[in-house]
């Protein structure tokens, strides 16, 4: 129920905003065709959140740590990131509906596998295959908005576009933490099936763009180099949970670090690219960037934190725990599309400006009152919080996509679209490890040491609110003074 009035929502939402057009024969597929992979989108980010409130009962269901369990976030984010990396050459190849066909197939597999899982790598693999299939269609989704879409309205549709996105992480948990509460976790993947098939229908129906076109091979070699290099960031800071800072950290890190150079010189010097790094000379772009990966890492960070807060220190049930998430949540999600048509009228530096001050505020309330903290309170500070995280979310990466010549908005795309992901990948394994480790080694009891473990994760994200703030201050003072080729 909860689910399919959110999801009635969202296809709500994209009629209205394409209102004055959808009278018109020639602009219906356009926006159906948007539609079919929001509500694919939306599921899968949907997925990619809905189990953070389950990680207790799953933990003691399959007996295994709550570092090794949180990889059923980190590692869906992981392979959404990989598989982000590919669309870039991807769209460029095949149709956009062959593309979407191959993602709800994969989405569906996916969903049997962990709706009927038997033991936790059974539910992993699952996942694994899920988040593929999110990996292509968020991608897909924006290169639908940016080719098809007239400029002038290019701020309003990305800000729907950064409502799914922004809205379903954070439903997640309240969908989750409900469908546990009354019945099994493995209902959680049996409701998504039917929206699915919707996606399915609409989506080979009226997508109709063709490829870009693309004679090159595929660059496997700078695949599996990020692929690795990406795996062994995130792993890194997962081992901080058991072994704190330790060696393991470190040679993780120097594998990280050795794969990213390799992926760097074999994707500037092979035949191939997955995407034109050479996009990242333009200075605006690069603090675009850091500003799109905090926002995601504090968006995905914070969802993941608070419902476990809830249930740990303040004794709340998981329905509870989601639930505190929902205000903030709807209301962000439908601040989006304004914000991004404010963008359209008076420019993106106002609203990402605004958005980045909220942002703050909310962090900086969780951290500096979090004696106070209370799930009424935690609802009211998230609500700030996810206000500012919409106003700046989706104007971030339409900013982006002008900063650049049109033949590279599909790599500027694809890149945004991995570090959002990544960026969520590590908030989670990062904010976990930081619990585990004061709930394995701390003292006093479990309440006490997971409050320990949450001051130090609200300390961390509101620093990076502020990184944020100051990114875009100084990113729209250097575009205000015509400087965007500043190397």
């Amino acid at each position: 129920m909860l689910f399919s009035g959110c999801g009635g929502a969202i296809a709500m939402a994209f009629l209205f905003l394409g209102g004055e057009n959808l009278n018109q024969n020639k602009h219906n597929h356009i926006y159906l065709a948007i539609i079919s992979l929001a509500l694919l989108t939306f599921i899968g980010i949907l997925n990619e959140t809905s189990m953070n409130v389950t990680y207790p009962k799953l933990s003691r269901q399959f007996a295994v740590s709550l570092d090794t369990i949180q990889w059923i976030t980190t590692g869906y984010l992981l392979m959404v990131t990989v598989t982000m990396g590919t669309t870039a050459y991807l769209l460029r190849q095949f149709k956009a509906k062959h593309l979407q066909l191959a993602a709800v197939l994969a989405f569906t597999f996916g969903d049997l596998l962990c709706a009927m899982a038997l033991n936790f790598p059974m539910l992993l693999v699952g996942r694994l295959i899920q988040a593929m299939a999110t990996g292509l269609s968020t991608p897909i989704l924006f290169h639908l908005i940016f080719t098809e879409i007239p400029r002038a309205r290019l701020g309003a549709m990305t800000g729907f576009a950064g409502m799914v996105i922004s809205f379903a992480p954070a439903l997640g948990p309240t969908y989750g933490g409900w469908i546990s509460e009354v019945t099994s976790w493995q209902l959680i993947f049996w409701l998504l099936l039917p929206f699915v098939l919707v996606s399915l229908v609409l989506g080979q129906c009226f997508i109709r763009n063709t490829p870009l076109g693309n004679t090159k091979r595929f660059s496997y070699g700078s695949l599996i180099s990020l692929a690795v290099a990406l795996f062994s960031f995130v792993y890194a800071f997962s081992t901080i949970g058991q072994a704190g800072i330790g060696w393991p950290l470190a040679a993780w890190l120097v594998v990280a670090v050795v794969s990213l150079a390799v992926f760097i010189y074999v994707n500037n010097h092979g035949e191939s690219q997955l995407f034109d790094l050479r996009v990242f000379r333009v200075k605006p772009l690069r603090l675009s960037t850091l500003t799109y990966f905090s926002l995601q890492f504090i968006n995905i960070g914070i969802s993941l934190v608070i419902p476990l807060y809830a249930q740990y220190v303040l004794g709340a049930s998981s329905t509870i725990a989601g639930l505190v998430l929902l205000p903030g949540s709807v209301c962000g999600a439908f601040i989006a599309p304004f914000a991004g048509r404010l963008a359209d009228n008076q420019g993106f530096a106002k609203p990402v400006t605004f958005g980045g001050v909220l942002l703050m505020i909310g962090a900086a309330c969780f951290a500096f009152l979090q004696t106070q903290l209370t799930p009424f309170l935690i609802m009211a500070f998230f609500l700030v919080l996810r206000i500012g995280f919409n106003f700046a979310f989706g104007n971030t990466i339409s900013n982006a996509t002008v900063l650049v010549d049109a033949r590279n908005s599909a790599d500027v795309n694809s890149i945004f679209n991995m570090v959002q992901q990544f960026a969520g990948s590590l908030g989670t394994v990062f904010l976990a490890a930081v619990l585990a480790v004061f709930q394995n080694n701390g003292t006093g009891s479990l309440a006490s040491r997971t409050y320990d473990g949450g001051r130090v994760d609200y300390i961390f994200l509101t620093a990076l609110a502020v990184v944020v703030l100051c990114a875009i201050i100084i990113n729209y003072r250097l575009q205000k003074q015509g400087k965007s080729m500043v190397k």
